[in-house]
């Protein structure tokens, strides 16, 4: 049996980031894109990973479900799902996010992904029903699916200014940097249920 390199001849790992503009990298410079810094703060921790940017700026979780088919290769091996938040920002009916997620991670799923979910909460300026309802999506759905959860993707930069570009939504460069530094055990943890 011939043997060419063992396990330094295994193709790295495919791990797509399916999101909206929080994954895309709105008015980032070249290579400083969510997707990007996980891919060197991976890098950096030993993982032989490709970090492929499927952020869409102003994509809603349905226009997610819309292109997962050509945003998700059939190479991929992990998936990272960052959606809702404009879903939220439109008002959107919770219920109605809540079901076109469960498609998404569903799809994911079916393709055998490891599936990370990246959780979204509701500005407190909608409501408290509004907010408690659209809060409780990703952990239900985590919980029904038996996914890994992230609870809130911009956990350390919402809120926090120096953190954020001038629009006060978005994550700058060191926003970037502390949302990876928050998610990277998730994402390590998911990248080590993918079978092999």
């Amino acid at each position: 049996m011939l043997v060419l390199g063992g396990a330094a001849a295994a193709k790295p790992l495919k791990l797509v980031a399916l999101g909206d503009s929080l994954t895309a990298g709105y008015e980032l410079p070249s290579g400083q894109a969510f997707p990007d810094v996980l891919a060197r703060a991976l890098k950096a921790k030993g993982w032989d990973v490709e970090v492929v940017n499927a952020g869409v700026s102003g994509d809603t979780a349905a226009d997610g479900l819309a292109r997962f088919d050509w945003s998700v290769p059939d190479s991929a091996d992990a998936i990272i799902v960052e959606l809702g938040a404009n879903d939220m920002l439109r008002g959107a009916d919770p219920t109605a996010t809540a079901v076109t997620l469960s498609h998404i991670l569903a799809k994911a799923r079916d393709a055998h992904l490891a599936i990370l979910l990246a959780g979204m909460v509701a500005a407190p300026n909608y409501g408290d029903d509004y907010k408690r309802r659209f809060d409780a999506i990703y952990p239900e759905l985590a919980q029904r699916f038996g996914v890994t959860l992230y609870p809130f993707f911009l956990e350390g930069v919402a809120g926090n200014r120096p953190l954020q570009l001038s629009d006060g939504l978005h994550p700058n460069r060191e926003g970037v940097e502390r949302i990876v530094e928050g998610i990277l055990p998730s994402v390590e943890a998911v990248l080590a249920q993918v079978k092999r």
